[in-house]
Parts: C-alpha cells; structure tokens; sequence
C-alpha cells in the first residue's frame, strides 16, 4: 500500500504579491525551496490561514533571499498581498518508508526569512 505523507512545508508564509495574469504557479523565495526541499514544479497545496481557501497549484522558483511568496494565475483570486499562508508538499511512500520518514517543517517571520527548521510537530494540548 502506498500512503500519502506530508514531506514538507513552509508555515505561515506572508504573501507578497498576488499575480492575476502571470501563467499560474507560486513563486517562491529559492532559499526557501532549498531548505524545504520542495522542488522547482512540484505540486504544493496552499492553505489560506486569513480565509480559509485552499487550492493547489506548483511551486516556481523565486529570487534567493527575496522572502517572495507571489500567488499567480487563478490563485491569486484566493490569496493576496498580506495574507498568512501555510505550502504544503505532500510523497508518496510504501509503509516501511513512512516508518522512517521525518518531514520538513520551515518556519518563517512576517518578512518570509528563515526562523528556523523542525522535523515534527509537537503534540497539540486538548
């Protein structure tokens, strides 16, 4: 059986533009890419944190140390300049796979500049 694993993302990113007429995607910050691991047209699930829409689109790679985050094409309906953001990559992996695996969780500031990285999720408190 394959299961479907969160490999990484990048939480409460700061959208910086939103790109009506650009073809699609989401651009993305490439120091941000990197030390995500999500790669240059990898399809990433982006979750609206200001209105709760979600979508799907790919990522593109942005300007090194930019903190771009530029929702494009369709998208930009659904997120604009301001808004908090939460990128998702998602893999596919068999079960011994998924024993092992530990995803990559980027953290960021309002400026979408690296805080610092994890590799879980502290439990949530009921």
């Amino acid at each position: 059986m394959q299961l479907t694993l969160l490999k990484a993302k990048i939480h409460r990113a700061s959208v910086t533009h939103a790109e009506l007429h650009y073809e699609g995607s989401c651009a993305i910050d490439g120091r941000l890419l990197d030390v995500s691991g999500i790669r240059e047209y990898e399809q990433v699930h982006i979750f609206n944190i200001n209105n709760g829409a979600r979508f799907v689109t790919y990522a593109i790679r942005g300007e090194e140390g930019s903190g771009v985050i530029s929702v494009n094409g369709a998208a930009a309906h659904l997120a604009g300049p301001g808004d908090l953001v939460i990128i998702c990559a998602y893999g596919q992996m068999d079960e011994a796979e998924a024993a092992k695996f530990k995803p990559t969780l980027v953290y960021v500031d309002r400026q979408n500049r690296l805080t610092h990285t994890n590799h879980s999720i502290p439990a949530q408190a009921a």
